[in-house]
């Protein structure tokens, strides 16, 4: 799995992917952050994580589309599925690849945290435990974004499709006000909402509940991805 990891991740810097990913997350979250706490006179961070969540969601299908897709491609998959590493150890290593190149862009966050505390004391436990939030959010959309990559060889297709499947899950809430009058629909849609989950780590409340969630969410996708190519394997 190591060897996986490292190739995954040395293959982001090898390409422009991790520098256009790294150059759109600190933009945007430089702007934010210009906005909301210098222009408004705020030490919170808070707005800045709850804006994010957006940018996240079409960045994250950047990061992932290639995972598997690109295997297809080139037709090295077959290679990379015969090798002595198991199929779990394969999607671990490509899913910590993706996850360690998201994690490196969410550091920006605690230099905007040394930022504010040049001119008053900022709140560390807030900041690190929305940072957590915003991992575990990552994680999640890297998991489904991993999954739709198995199922396509064009990376376009694959990032399309994890945009769109991202979308879908920002829009929750609001689907959620849509069909309010059918409770049994409104009550399933809110428990899988992603931002009613992320939204208490903005505020700076880790809930042992959101964690769960988000873990969960990443075990699944994971799981289904291996199942993928566990049925390839024996057909």
């Amino acid at each position: 799995m190591g060897a996986i990891f490292k190739r995954e991740l040395s293959s982001y810097f090898n390409s422009a992917i991790a520098y256009i990913v790294m150059a759109v997350f600190f933009g945007f979250s430089g702007f934010f952050f210009l906005v909301t706490c210098f222009l408004s006179n705020s030490s919170s961070l808070s707005y800045v994580f709850s804006n994010m969540f957006f940018i996240i969601v079409f960045l994250t299908p950047i990061i992932a589309m290639k995972s598997f897709s690109e295997e297809k491609r080139q037709k090295t998959d077959q290679a990379l599925f015969t090798s002595p590493a198991s199929l779990i150890e394969i999607v671990l290593g490509k899913f910590l690849g993706a996850f360690t190149m998201y994690a490196i862009c969410c550091v920006i966050f605690f230099v905007y945290g040394a930022v504010i505390q040049m001119f008053t004391p900022a709140n560390w436990a807030v900041i690190i435990c929305t940072t957590i939030g915003i991992l575990l959010l990552g994680g999640a959309f890297l998991a489904i974004d991993i999954f739709i990559s198995a199922l396509t060889e064009s990376q376009v297709i694959a990032a399309i499709l994890g945009i769109a499947a991202g979308l879908l899950i920002n829009m929750m809430t609001n689907i959620v006000s849509l069909v309010s009058s059918y409770e049994w629909l409104a009550n399933i849609l809110n428990a899988i909402s992603f931002t009613n989950y992320y939204q208490n780590f903005t505020y700076g409340i880790l809930d042992l509940k959101d964690v769960v969630f988000f873990l969960s969410v990443i075990a699944l996708f994971l799981f289904f991805t291996i199942r993928i190519f566990e049925r390839k394997r024996w057909s």
